[in-house]
């Protein structure tokens, strides 16, 4: 689908990658600019965040691979740069300088407090950004700490989407012949923003600022109950209609407490009961009671369990490429035929190939 766009991505950490590969694997040419030498101790050499690329090492603090990248840039649709505010101006790539090399590039920007503001220059990571941004107030059970699952609210969801978004839109916008812009990705924004459908709650009164009054929030109906063999499974009937299967199936459908479903004052007691029926049998007992019905009651699986799972399998979702168990790209598209993950390129595995094609301007893309 973005076959014909080149996105040069300088290599970092974290969402800043990941933004890179959902291109890649939507067909874009990324080409990661490495670092000459691994610095990250731990990290493995080939990433699955870098599948599907096209890799050179360059340092960039050396005058000739600068010159070498500068003349990549004016090839590219876009840029992603992961660094602090004012690393790339330090090094002498910013956006005015990148710019004025191709005045049509999305220069994308993935931060965690963004390129201004009181915390633009502070460290951070994830639930630094989403506890700020409002994000995580509602993740876990009142009387909790909130917890929510690591990356995917701030770094991924937050973060590497929305930069994604953004480069998109800024490079749509330049082949409809406006100019290249900076696109400033800030995880508190993006997680904020991301905060819109759970308070247009607030609107009808369906959202409450104190933890665990909320309709998604604090629920006997919409939790995570633990099961006799330390399992888990979710449940979230939020409507009437599903949730007077639920009741059934429990044998619960004439409890005239159960019936209250939207009594505030009776969640925690009813809660508190569902979590000593769900304790009496093993997760795979319950699936099997629900199994077939619209009473929005599932497994909570890992992620080597979810890729056996027959709807996961069916679909394809869970594959194991080169020995890594890995997420298949999405979203999917009509007319065109799921592949799996390309490799992830080792350290400089193109840099003569890109070199070459940097010296022949009649070279394909």
């Amino acid at each position: 689908m973005l076959r014909g766009i080149r996105i040069v991505e300088i290599e970092a950490l974290g969402p800043a990658p990941f933004a890179g590969m959902l291109l890649a694997d939507l067909g874009a040419d990324v080409i990661v600019v490495h670092r000459k030498h691994a610095s990250v101790p731990g990290l493995p050499e080939r990433s699955l965040l870098d599948r599907g690329k096209r890799s050179i090492a360059l340092d960039l603090r050396d005058a000739g691979d600068v010159a070498v990248l500068m003349r990549l840039i004016a090839t590219a649709d876009g840029l992603i740069e992961g660094f602090r505010p004012g690393v790339m101006e330090r090094l002498g790539l910013g956006p005015d300088v990148c710019l004025a090399a191709n005045p049509r590039l999305a220069y994308g920007r993935m931060t965690g407090w963004g390129q201004e503001g009181p915390l633009a220059r502070t460290a951070g990571h994830d639930m630094n950004y989403t506890g700020v941004s409002g994000a995580l107030w509602y993740a876990s059970l009142p009387g909790e700490p909130p917890m929510a699952p690591p990356t995917l609210v701030g770094d991924i969801g937050g973060g590497a989407l929305y930069l994604v978004i953004g480069m998109l839109a800024a490079i749509m916008n330049a082949r409809a012949g406006g100019e290249g812009t900076v696109v400033d990705a800030a995880i508190v924004d993006g997680s904020a923003h991301m905060m819109n459908l759970l308070m247009s709650l607030a609107q009808s009164g369906g959202l409450a600022a104190e933890r665990g009054r909320s309709l998604l929030d604090g629920p006997h109906w919409c939790r995570v109950y633990r099961t006799a063999d330390g399992g888990f499974i979710s449940v979230q009937c939020v409507e009437p209609k599903f949730y007077a299967l639920f009741l059934d199936r429990l044998g619960l459908g004439g409890d005239p407490q159960f019936a209250a479903q939207f009594d505030r004052g009776l969640w925690p007691e009813l809660g508190s009961r569902l979590e000593a029926i769900f304790a009496e049998k093993s997760r795979d007992e319950w699936m099997k009671l629900f199994e077939g019905t619209d009473a929005c009651v599932g497994p909570v699986l890992s992620p080597h369990e979810a890729a056996l799972h027959p709807h996961m399998a069916g679909r394809g979702s869970w594959l194991v490429e080169n020995g890594t168990l890995q997420a298949a790209s999405a979203p999917r598209f009509s007319k065109r035929t799921a592949k799996a993950p390309a490799k992830s390129p080792a350290r400089d595995e193109h840099g003569a190939e890109i070199r070459a094609e940097l010296a022949d301007p009649t070279a394909s893309r």
